[in-house]
């Protein structure tokens, strides 16, 4: 069983063309169902979570790949 902590210290690549996208930061769930419908991964020129020029990257679970000990593969396309 993973936690969500843990969840949000991995690295996101896309096996795609291999571009790290950052680390997760947020986690959408789903309350009806229980269930985890997203990772999010902060945009870039974000510094701590804040003054972010560009919106956030929304990763639905559907494109997840893999989750390893250190690092989430997704495809590419999902975001």
């Amino acid at each position: 069983m993973l936690k969500v902590s843990e969840l949000k210290q991995m690295e996101v690549i896309s096996i795609s063309d291999g571009k790290r996208l950052g680390a997760v930061y947020d986690v959408e769930i789903d309350m009806d169902k229980g269930m985890i419908d997203a990772i999010v991964v902060p945009g870039t020129g974000r510094i701590l979570g804040l003054f972010s020029k560009e919106s956030d990257i929304v990763i639905n679970w559907e494109s997840i790949k893999k989750i390893g000990t250190d690092v989430i593969l997704i495809d590419g396309g999902g975001y």
